[in-house]
């Protein structure tokens, strides 16, 4: 019994030591990443998370239905396509061709209805309204300096392009394992501006593509000042009112009332994500509204002019956009963690969104494996 006692003195000493610590050095986001995470019985967030942080509404306006493609429900994708996207636990695969749905299926209770987090899925959508912001000369240009916006970075040479391309120099950190990393305290904390004014521009912007969520943070930041509306509220009036989404959308918010996690966290379902990769195929138009410029959405789906840290050329990346050839076919899509992608083939005129909940963390020139199944599953069903 002594002993007992004892290991309770040890367990209470330990949890006030860890309490005053958190508190000390500002890292009380901790307690809301074990209670999201280990205390839950999981290592990562799910794709569900519109339940656990505040949100912001992202209205729609009059919604634009998909056509349903004559073979809709007749095309079976073969078995080792099927068997792929049950191993990665998919909940999502929708394919969009001309403009009609050719193939749709949820899995575990999803539906078309459903609205998921699909992380940095976000990020593209993101670099979507910086091109609106543009056309509409809220921003000037891609060149346009950052501290015209952010005073904090006056004298840095940090521009939009920088935050773009993921090559601004500034010293956040990747580290999705680390609970005490910029991904977790952008997640957790309670004051995402605050955060990130934390850290510095500290290796020459524009020189090296290095991925960084604290980037697309920043250019939330710099579309909110810009437009003098939150991004929740632009996104609104700019884009999914106008590509006629079928549901509100929803943003989680760093605190109640605060600001967008643009980063990640834009909450919807899989055919309002195909009308982001249909827009995108219809080069930023939409019906009679040209969102984006023509030159602005090229340079989105280019491979952006950077170096990786080994010295490689940056060979995947625009403006937040991943790039590729495969079998002779021009590929760009949008990506997030756990394997949610939107992805559109111009020249076979296809929209792809698949929505899952793990994926393949090895990778093929800058590509997840399971990635190249999905396209594949896709293409198998217009032979």
């Amino acid at each position: 019994m002594r002993r007992f006692f004892t290991f309770l003195k040890w367990v209470f000493i330990t949890c006030i030591v860890f309490t005053a610590h958190a508190y000390l050095t500002g890292n009380t986001h901790i307690f809301a990443t074990l209670n999201n995470t280990i205390l839950k019985g999981r290592m990562a967030p799910p794709v569900d998370t519109k339940k656990i942080f505040p949100t912001r509404k992202i209205n729609n306006g009059t919604p634009q239905f998909w056509v349903e493609d004559p073979k809709l429900g007749k095309l079976n994708l073969e078995q080792k396509y099927s068997d792929v996207l049950n191993q990665y636990q998919s909940i999502a695969f929708l394919v969009v061709q001309n403009g009609k749905i050719l193939h749709e299926k949820y899995w575990d209770g999803y539906s078309a209805k459903s609205s998921t987090n699909p992380w940095s899925v976000t990020k593209s959508i993101v670099s979507i309204l910086t091109g609106i912001a543009i056309k509409e000369g809220k921003i000037k240009n891609v060149e346009q300096n950052v501290s015209d916006f952010l005073p904090e970075f006056v004298g840095t040479g940090l521009k939009i392009k920088h935050l773009l391309t993921m090559s601004s120099g500034i010293n956040f950190k990747e580290q999705y394992k680390n609970p005490y990393g910029y991904p977790a305290k952008a997640l957790y904390g309670s004051d995402l501006e605050n955060l990130n004014k934390k850290y510095r521009v500290n290796n020459i912007p524009g020189k090296h593509f290095v991925y960084l969520s604290g980037n697309t943070q920043v250019l939330g930041f710099v579309i909110k000042k810009a437009t003098g509306k939150t991004i929740s509220e632009y996104a609104s009036e700019k884009l999914w009112k106008k590509i006629g989404a079928e549901k509100p959308a929803y943003w989680s918010l760093d605190c109640d009332g605060g600001n967008e996690k643009t980063f990640c966290c834009l909450h919807t379902n899989a055919r309002d994500l195909a009308r982001i990769g249909q827009l995108m195929l219809q080069h930023g138009v939409w019906g009679n509204d040209t969102l984006i410029s023509e030159n602005y959405y090229r340079a989105s789906v280019s491979i952006a002019k950077l170096d990786k840290l080994n010295g490689k050329p940056n060979d995947f990346y625009g403006y937040g956009w991943y790039i590729l050839k495969y079998k002779g076919l021009d590929i760009f899509y949008a990506r997030g963690i756990k394997g949610q992608y939107v992805i559109i083939i111009p020249s076979k005129n296809l929209v792809v969104v698949r929505l899952g909940q793990e994926w393949n963390n090895k990778k093929i020139a800058d590509h997840h494996v399971e990635f190249y199944s999905f396209l594949d599953a896709a293409l198998s069903l217009i032979k």
